[in-house]
C-alpha cells in the first residue's frame, strides 16, 4: 500500500516549518520562506494549514496527545505510584518533544487561538490533582504546581544538556522538592523580604538573583532593600547573553525578557543594542 500524496506532503510542510521555527522563531517565519525551502507555493502550504498557527498547533499534538495518554494511565493507579507515574513519565514526553516545546514555551498566545490552549490546561490541571494527591491543601496543591515546573522549564533552559543527564537532574530536582520538610502554615517567622524567603524560584529569576544580590547595592542591604524589588541596575553577563538569545531566536517579546529578567523594558533595550 503507497502513502497518500497528500499526507506525504503536509509531513514535509511540517518537518520543514519545525526546522525554520527552530532556526529563525515562529514569529519571524513566514509561510512563503517556508513554502521556498520545499519549493511549493504559499497557495500549497495553505491548502495543508489555512493559517500559520495551524502549522504549531499540529506540530504540538503529539506533545499533547502523549501528555494525555500518560495522565490516563496514572488515573487507574494508587496515590503515591500515581504521582510519580505522571513525574517521571512527564519528564520523559517532555524530553522526547524538546524542539517543539521549545517553541511554545515562553509565548502560550501562539496557540491560544484553538483548542491547543484549552489542552494544555486541562493536562495541567489534570497533572497537578494527581501529583497533590486526594484532600491536599494549599501547600501540597503550591508544591503539585512547582513539581510540574520542575519537571518541564529546565529542558528550555538547558538545551546544551544531554536527555540522560538533564533528566536525573530534574527528577532528583523534584525529589527534592516533595520530600523537603512542609513549614508551618503561618510561614517562616520574620522572613526577610529581601532575603530567601522573598527570592523567585524561576530558573531565570534564580539566577538574575543571583547575579544581583539584596546587599550589591552601595551601601550594603539597606540600600538594596530601598530598590524596587525585581528591578536591579543591570543584567549580569548571563542574563544579558540569555536576553540575546532570547530575542534572536524570537520566541521571546521584549516584554516577555523584562518580565522573566525581573528588569524593564528599557534595560533589556539598553543591553539588545549594546
Amino acid at each position: 500500500m503507497t502513502a497518500d500524496p497528500a499526507d506525504d506532503t503536509r509531513t514535509r510542510i511540517l518537518r520543514a516549518a519545525l526546522d525554520l521555527f527552530a532556526e529563525h522563531g515562529y514569529q519571524r517565519t513566514s509561510l512563503r520562506q517556508i513554502g521556498e525551502r520545499l519549493r511549493l507555493t504559499k497557495t500549497a502550504i495553505l491548502y495543508h494549514f489555512p493559517a500559520k498557527e495551524h502549522l504549531l498547533a499540529a506540530l504540538v499534538e503529539p506533545l499533547l496527545a502523549d501528555l494525555e495518554r500518560l495522565l490516563d494511565a496514572a488515573q487507574t493507579q494508587p496515590t503515591e505510584r500515581a504521582r510519580w507515574t505522571v513525574l517521571e513519565g512527564w519528564v520523559d514526553v517532555i524530553l522526547a518533544h524538546r524542539r517543539p516545546l521549545g517553541m511554545l514555551y515562553h509565548d502560550i498566545a501562539l496557540v491560544g487561538r484553538g483548542d491547543t490552549y484549552h489542552r494544555l490546561i486541562t493536562i495541567a490541571m489534570r497533572a497537578n490533582d494527581i501529583i497533590a494527591g486526594p484532600d491536599a491543601g494549599r501547600r501540597e496543591r503550591v508544591r503539585a504546581v512547582q513539581a510540574v515546573a520542575a519537571c518541564s522549564d529546565p529542558v528550555v533552559f538547558f538545551t546544551d544538556v544531554s536527555d540522560e543527564v538533564l533528566r536525573a537532574d530534574m527528577l532528583d530536582g523534584v525529589r527534592r522538592l516533595l520530600t523537603a520538610p512542609t513549614a508551618d502554615a503561618a510561614g517562616p517567622p520574620e522572613a526577610d523580604p529581601a532575603g530567601a524567603a522573598a527570592r523567585p524560584t524561576d530558573p531565570a529569576a534564580a539566577a538574575l538573583a543571583h547575579a544581583n544580590p539584596p546587599d550589591a547595592a552601595p551601601g550594603g542591604g539597606a540600600a538594596a532593600r530601598r530598590r524596587r524589588p525585581g528591578r536591579p541596575r543591570a543584567l549580569g553577563r548571563e542574563q544579558v547573553e540569555a536576553a540575546r538569545r532570547m530575542h534572536a531566536a524570537g520566541t521571546h517579546s521584549v516584554d516577555a525578557i523584562a518580565a522573566t529578567l525581573g528588569v524593564s523594558r528599557a534595560t533589556v533595550y539598553r543591553h539588545l543594542d549594546g
